[in-house]
């Protein structure tokens, strides 16, 4: 894993090192993505600023709360006004109840307020209090901002998030850029799902479309198509040691993903994903 290509600074087994902190970068007139600078403070988050409001899109893990709240209030000169939650992980929602604490509206998909609501490790003060079935827009600060989103894929329930106007897709967790993405098939995540939503993403954006990963560097259409490419080799790689009916040990034991070396990270090294796309595809 090269260390810059998170925005972090890395040590020799990848994992994250250094004190938490995050990158703005502006992508159009007050659209930001947050890229993290250091440390681990969850997935890069977006932002919509102007003189109606703040719109912040996930924010990130609970021990990185006083950080992540302070660069988002700088940013948005106060409090923020919405929080958008694309999906139910840690990384992603860790700071919900600081930021409802603060007088930030929470939103996010029915799905997604109904797993927090029985996760026990969630603090319940962070829960949507407005959720959509469908699909819901924002219209703020001449910029129209529509939440669309995807069932089966990364989770049961993710959403992404386009800013219309700016020609910005906040991909979330439904791309993870040059690394090992994570399917979650313990709440709903799906291998042909994720690719099946990875290409429809793609087929929202152009060659100028600037979309935001959950993890790993802010890519475009061509970065998203070598993630599908990736998914799928990985797929075909696999999928000849299943149809033989081997188990997971012995799979491990030839390490078949030997060559996809380079997309390790911290959270997802090859074993991990091993066992991961070994799970997705004998799942009955």
């Amino acid at each position: 894993m090269h260390g810059h290509s998170q925005g972090g600074v890395w040590d020799k087994a990848g994992a994250p090192t250094g004190d938490d902190a995050w990158r703005p970068v502006e992508l159009d007139k007050g659209v930001y993505a947050l890229e993290v600078d250091g440390g681990n403070p969850g997935g890069t988050i977006a932002m919509l600023i102007g003189d109606e409001g703040s719109v912040l899109i996930d924010n990130g893990l609970q021990k990185s709360s006083a950080v992540t709240l302070a660069a988002t209030e700088t940013l948005a000169g106060g409090t923020v006004d919405y929080l958008i939650s694309t999906h139910l992980h840690a990384d992603h929602v860790g700071c919900n109840a600081n930021y409802a604490a603060a007088g930030t509206t929470i939103i996010s998909h029915v799905e997604t307020r109904r797993l927090l609501s029985v996760d026990d490790t969630f603090d319940k003060a962070g829960l949507p209090v407005l959720t959509f079935n469908d699909r819901a827009t924002f219209h703020l600060n001449g910029m129209t901002l529509e939440m669309i989103p995807f069932a089966n894929a990364h989770t049961i329930s993710d959403c992404i998030v386009r800013f219309v106007e700016a020609n910005v897709i906040h991909a979330s967790d439904l791309f993870f850029n040059k690394i090992f993405p994570f399917i979650d098939l313990e709440n709903g995540g799906n291998l042909d799902g994720f690719v099946a939503a990875q290409r429809q993403i793609i087929d929202m954006a152009d060659d100028d479309t600037v979309i935001i990963a959950g993890h790993g560097p802010i890519g475009n259409k061509i970065e998203m198509q070598s993630a599908v490419n990736l998914l799928l080799a990985i797929k075909a790689t696999m999928e000849p040691l299943i149809e033989q009916n081997m188990s997971m040990e012995e799979v491990l034991r030839k390490n078949p993903l030997s060559d996809f070396e380079q997309y390790a990270w911290f959270h997802i090294p090859v074993e991990r994903m091993t066992k991961i796309v070994y799970c997705l595809l004998t799942e009955s």
